[in-house]
């Protein structure tokens, strides 16, 4: 039984998700598993959710900044809450073994942003379904191409503020690994800034039996993937966090051909721009350095890309959001794990000033979790499946409580204008 004490957003939320149709979620989930588009080509996952939010009561606007969708359900006086999921899967062969595994040839939603779009869903209907409850109004955005960092932009720059109504605050969350039932929150730099580079090498091509009268890119391309592991280990002090990963190196046609260029791609995830600028200056006097060593012809091409913010949760909102779901949840299941050296553009997709929570959902199947090698926690985490991997397989448990902790966070916001003598808890 849900506590007497209990603040009004958690009573409610009990209330409003007691009931939840969860078989119907869970096969509204495996339905999505199954048909996974990458990101800009989520055309049959937008339908689907413009189609159940359209028949919960919201207006429904759809292609926004390509394929995303966005719904208003206004509900008498009272705070505007945003409410996001992203969409997008990703290009990776899924090697799960699920009998809903993904049916798209080297396509697997990996990151779970289908059971993002599961929980938005359910939570949308619920709030719709207990509108009597409370007053405001609600913005929902299924958004696209979270994956390769475009999607909000390109939602803002299509309107999306000119179409909904512009948040007093913004509120989404994520799948991670950790064994089903905690719900991590951090009161502030949540996750790190993420930053494309990519480094062309010029040499001198030629014929494989004669080196002598090339440059040869591909070895000086090694030299510099080398060379670059030493930027964070020498150069970024040990209190700053920095990762920097070569992602990519290309060159060459032929076994006997010397080409005459080298490719390499690098992301950099920091988390303070004094970090980022100065891991930027070390990677290009390494690579003109190594170019000028090798005899190459031409400097290096050093061009940066796409870059994501940090993302920093407003302090008093996300401690507000954190104490409802410890009171939905249970104490013990919500805690501060420190910021995380991945990269989101939800922060792209709020309007300047307006205050943000995100926080995650662990969601490693038990049998998973208790099966992977290791004897404490970090161990564990370490061993279970990630995001990104061919073996995500996020439990369906969570399906119930990714549901609550969006309908009470946007009721925390909202005004609650009754609640239950009691509520129980599932």
């Amino acid at each position: 039984m849900t506590p007497s004490s209990a603040s009004p957003a958690a009573r409610t939320a009990l209330d409003l998700t007691a009931d939840l149709p969860v078989p119907d979620l869970e096969d509204f989930y495996r339905d999505l598993h199954r048909h996974p588009e990458l990101s800009g080509r989520e055309h049959r996952t937008a339908a689907k959710l413009t189609e159940r939010l359209t028949k919960a009561g919201y207006d429904t606007v759809e292609g926004i900044g390509g394929t995303g969708v966005a719904a208003v359900l206004r509900n008498g006086e009272g705070p505007t809450v945003l409410l996001r999921a992203d969409m997008d899967a990703l290009p990776v062969q899924e090697e799960t073994g699920l009998p809903y595994a993904s049916t798209v040839d080297g396509a697997m939603h990996a990151c779970g942003h289908d059971l993002h779009v599961t929980w938005l869903t359910g939570a949308a209907e619920a709030l719709a379904a207990g509108r009597d409850t409370w007053s405001g109004t609600l913005v929902l955005v299924g958004q696209p191409a979270e994956e390769t960092g475009g999607g909000a932009a390109a939602m803002v720059a299509d309107g999306l503020y000119e179409r909904v109504p512009r948040p007093d605050a913004a509120l989404a969350q994520h799948a991670a690994p950790g064994p089903a039932g905690f719900y991590p929150h951090v009161p502030g730099l949540i996750m790190s800034a993420s930053t494309d580079i990519d480094i062309v090498v010029h040499g001198l091509g030629g014929h494989g039996s004669r080196p002598e009268a090339t440059v040869d890119p591909v070895v000086t391309a090694a030299y510099l993937v080398t060379r670059l592991q030493t930027v964070v280990s020498r150069e970024i002090a040990a209190r700053d966090s920095a990762v920097l990963t070569v992602g990519r190196i290309e060159a060459g046609t032929r076994h006997n051909i010397i080409p005459a260029t080298a490719r390499i791609s690098l992301n950099l995830r920091t988390q303070s721009a004094d970090v980022r600028d100065r891991m930027i200056a070390a990677i290009r006097r390494i690579a003109s350095g190594e170019c000028i060593a090798a005899g190459c012809p031409r400097e290096p091409e050093v061009t940066i890309g796409t870059s994501l913010p940090t993302m920093v949760n407003d302090a008093d909102t996300d401690r507000r959001i954190a104490a409802v779901h410890t009171e939905v949840l249970g104490a013990g299941t919500v805690f501060d794990p420190g910021p995380a050296t991945g990269s989101e553009d939800f922060p792209n997709l709020v309007p300047d000033g307006v205050p943000y929570s995100y926080w995650f959902v662990t969601s490693t199947p038990a049998a998973t979790w208790d099966a992977a090698p290791g004897t404490d926690l970090m161990e564990k985490f370490h061993a279970v499946p990630s995001n990104h991997s061919p073996n995500f397989a996020p439990d369906l448990v969570t399906v119930v409580p990714g549901v609550r902790t969006l309908v009470s966070g946007a009721l925390e916001i909202l005004t609650v204008k009754q609640t239950s003598g009691q509520a129980m808890t599932a």
